[in-house]
């Protein structure tokens, strides 16, 4: 059953089929031939009851959050601050891309939406200053992944909405990880241009002065994100009220800067319905699959084929890291993630790992899936943002940042305790 499963997805995709409807004809697939009763009779309370979760209203309102900074100008000035701070580093601009990227990542909630944010500020000053086009293009895809690690992440909540963990103590784990990944990426920046300056295009240092000036650009990103985790550490507000807060937050901020207008608000309603139309057809398209896989035994097929490889837990996560790796080249992160979390979460907490600790190792093995081809939405997010070159380039540049991400997925493994510390010791 898994090899006709895998086929018929791989199959489907190929077809460019949305995801969220591939998912709904597998499930209708596997109803009809390996299931000994009708399920899609209960379609529509299927339907219903993955979608009425007070949790996943946070996310519509951490799209909209995102999508207002980005289109009031708080993204440019972000990115113009950093560029005064760190473009004396080797690499110059690339280390304000994920520096930018890293900030952004702490409001938005969403990789696509930090790397589309990024790009499209930063891709013009790439052309003027004459920066290697792969590397530059590279460091902004994989800095966007950092949107679903460092929190609020969307797929952190879509994690603790199916495993029913604690959203908050998610959030905890994924901000030391994050954060070093984020600093991770710089030094392999720096290292790659130290090697061949002639990647990092040109240096440049300002004034002390200018230097402190631009820090009043960065003060209402840290406020936001103050705003947003703090008062779900504090105990304040809910994840789904933070979000609205942070949205409230936004809009304020934008204000201040004189960027909200009619016609501003209405791109970013429009904006976030279709994201979050994108982002729930999936999760519900998910939902009915997981019910079919559940019915059909998927589940007691796959834990008797880990169970007859004879491996222990060490074993185990190392299959599901190869696992991961392999399904991230075709299939796209969030459907990735709803499609393996039912049958693969179960497997690795039978095995006593904390189901907290392995949600943070799952984000970054699919952070890798959002920068390899040939599904990696942020490559094509990136190159789309670009006047010219080829997706290769892009895909090139982003290699060394992926390799950056496996070697963090081994730390996470060797050394639980960078993504377990701080959850623990505030719990």
């Amino acid at each position: 059953m898994i090899a006709y499963i895998s086929a018929g997805l791989l199959g489907l995709l190929a077809l460019s089929i949305p995801v969220g409807i591939v998912l709904f004809l597998l499930g209708f697939g596997i109803d009809a031939f390996f299931s000994s009763f009708p399920l899609s009779r209960g379609l529509g309370n299927m339907v219903w009851s993955s979608s009425n979760s007070a949790t996943l209203i946070a996310i519509p309102f951490f799209v909209l959050l995102g999508e207002v900074l980005v289109r009031s100008g708080v993204a440019t000035r972000t990115y113009a601050a950093l560029d005064r701070w760190v473009s004396w580093l080797p690499g110059g601009l690339v280390h304000a891309n994920v520096a930018t990227a890293t900030m952004f990542s702490a409001t938005s909630g969403s990789s696509v939406a930090t790397a589309a944010t990024v790009a499209t500020v930063a891709m013009p000053q790439a052309e003027k200053l004459g920066y290697d086009p792969k590397l530059f293009s590279g460091a902004i895809a994989a800095g966007g992944t950092l949107g679903i690690m460092i929190p609020p992440s969307i797929n952190l909540i879509v994690y603790g909405f199916l495993t029913q963990s604690s959203i908050p103590q998610l959030f905890l784990a994924g901000l030391v990880p994050g954060i070093t990944l984020a600093l991770a990426f710089m030094a392999v920046t720096a290292a790659l241009c130290l090697w061949r300056p002639a990647l990092g295009g040109q240096r440049r240092t300002f004034p002390l002065s200018q230097m402190l000036r631009a820090l009043i650009d960065l003060v209402p990103i840290l406020i936001l994100f103050a705003l947003i985790v703090g008062s779900i550490y504090l105990g304040w507000a809910t994840p789904t009220e933070a979000a609205a807060v942070g949205v409230a937050g936004a809009l304020a901020v934008a204000a201040l800067f004189g960027g909200v207008s009619l016609s501003m608000l209405r791109e970013a309603l429009l904006g976030t319905v279709r994201i979050t139309s994108m982002i729930m057809l999936i999760v519900i398209g998910a939902s009915f699959l997981n019910f079919t896989l559940g019915s059909a035994g998927l589940g007691r097929e796959l834990t008797a084929f880990m169970n007859g490889l004879g491996l222990g837990p060490l074993g185990l996560i190392f299959v599901v890291v190869v696992l991961y790796i392999v399904l991230g080249f075709f299939i796209e992160t969030l459907s990735l993630m709803v499609v393996t979390i039912p049958i693969i979460v179960p497997l690795v907490v039978a095995q006593g790992y904390d189901p907290i600790w392995f949600g943070i190792l799952m984000i970054v093995l699919i952070e890798m899936a959002l920068i390899t081809p040939p599904v990696g939405l942020n490559l094509y997010v990136v190159q789309g943002a670009r006047k010219s070159g080829t997706l290769g380039e892009v895909m090139l540049g982003a290699a060394p940042y992926c390799l950056t991400m496996l070697g963090m997925a081994f730390l996470l493994i060797a050394f639980p305790a960078i993504a377990m510390w701080l959850p623990e010791a505030l719990r």
